[in-house]
């Protein structure tokens, strides 16, 4: 089975570009729900995690507490890095488990930061979506309620458009000037084509 990595800055449309495939009968694993649910039901994980941020880390009812967790990892990249350090092989492992009962031409693996974790290379083929970083911000904002401030922050601690880019296989610019629908349909052919 082919394994598509699809990824994009924060706010690119990454979401939106997976509905489609999804339509186009392709499975979506979802890197980034994933680790959030791991880190919930994870016992292993779960005792690392408090390990390392200590139990304000899980709220009352035991759920991750994403907003502390955020605060402190976005705003120091040697604890971003052990946390990836600590999330993505469980998160690999599940991805490799899924794969195993899908039942189409391909699969994508959609993450945030799939160029910057490595994972990439475990990938058939690469899509990067891309976005005006202008764009991205109002939709983060608007989405998330957060800061242009702690947007911007979150972007730091990922690639740039460009580095990206010149990793990808395919890129979707999902901007005002281009249909995405289009580009997803000829990569989608591509796709299947080579399987």
């Amino acid at each position: 089975m082919i394994k598509v990595g699809i990824t994009g800055g924060i706010g690119s449309g990454k979401t939106t570009v997976c509905k489609v495939f999804r339509v186009l009968g392709i499975p979506v694993f979802e890197a980034d729900t994933t680790a959030k649910q791991l880190m919930n039901t994870d016992a292993e994980l779960r005792k690392n995690l408090i390990g390392l941020f200590g139990t304000a880390v899980y709220q009352p009812d035991q759920t991750i507490d994403r907003k502390y967790l955020a605060g402190i990892v976005f705003t120091n990249p040697s604890l971003l890095a052990q946390l990836n350090e600590l999330v993505h092989p469980v998160v690999r492992k599940a991805f490799e488990e899924w794969c195993l009962i899908q039942h189409s031409p391909y699969v994508l693996h959609e993450a945030a930061i799939l160029f910057e974790s490595g994972f990439y290379r475990m990938m058939d083929k690469t899509i990067t979506v891309v976005t005006s970083e202008k764009q991205r911000i109002e939709r983060v904002v608007k989405r998330d309620s957060l800061t242009v401030e702690l947007v911007k922050q979150r972007m730091r601690n990922q690639w740039s458009d460009d580095e990206k880019i010149k990793l990808a296989d395919f890129v979707i610019g999902n901007n005002d000037r281009e249909l995405i629908i289009p580009q997803i349909v000829e990569i989608d052919k591509k796709i299947r084509a080579h399987g």
